[in-house]
């Protein structure tokens, strides 16, 4: 790529930017992006087909990888020796929201997109997906537990998604505040400290 391509595609990413954090991706306008860009329509074409391919390419990196670290740490806890599972909960789900947590405040402008300026695009649902592996996570957890011989009390379905959509909205609300990461870290320690404390309580263990 020539040094004049990228700086096209440059123009065009921020300009988009700007635009989609101020009104939405619904309510953006391509015609201003590429006039704020710079460049002519037919310039814009030749990269994007539409205002949609030019939405994911700003945020589908971020979504991915938020997506896939987040299900692979419960799939890998999940794969571990049931008497294991109780002492590495906290541990495991530490280490990787600290990881997300880094990796969110390198890319804040890419999830401000999504937790603020998709709707009308799949990654609108991104904490609602979240929240739905969380739930999976926490079910299979429950099986653990009565194996071995230490069963959580029956919890309300509607009080386990309250809890598991304050959690992840919580770990968000650094994010979107665009909380210094070394500030964020400090508040993520106690977040998970007192969301596993608190679900530790009520599952009775």
């Amino acid at each position: 790529m020539g040094e004049s391509e990228k700086s096209t595609l440059e123009l065009i990413h921020t300009a988009a930017k700007e635009e989609f954090m101020e009104k939405g991706f619904q309510a953006a306008s391509l015609r201003n992006i590429v006039k704020t860009a710079g460049v002519t329509t037919g310039a814009f074409y030749g990269y994007y087909g539409s205002k949609e391919e030019l939405f994911v390419a700003l945020v589908n990196p971020s979504y991915e990888y938020m997506m896939g670290r987040y299900k692979q740490t419960h799939e890998y806890f999940e794969s571990l020796p049931m008497e294991k599972q109780p002492e590495q909960m906290g541990k495991m789900s530490s280490e990787c929201m600290n990881e997300l947590l880094a990796y969110s405040c390198e890319h804040m402008d890419e999830f401000y997109l999504i937790l603020r300026c998709s709707a009308g695009t799949k990654y609108a649902s991104m904490i609602d997906d979240m929240v739905e592996i969380e739930l999976e996570a926490t079910h299979h957890y429950y099986e653990v537990l009565k194996q071995l011989g230490t069963p959580s009390p029956k919890i309300d379905e509607r009080l386990e998604h309250i809890m598991a959509t304050g959690m992840i909205g919580a770990f968000f609300e650094m994010v979107l505040h665009r909380m210094p990461f070394e500030d964020a870290k400090v508040f993520l320690q106690q977040l998970n400290d007192f969301y596993t404390a608190g679900w530790m309580k009520i599952m009775g263990q």
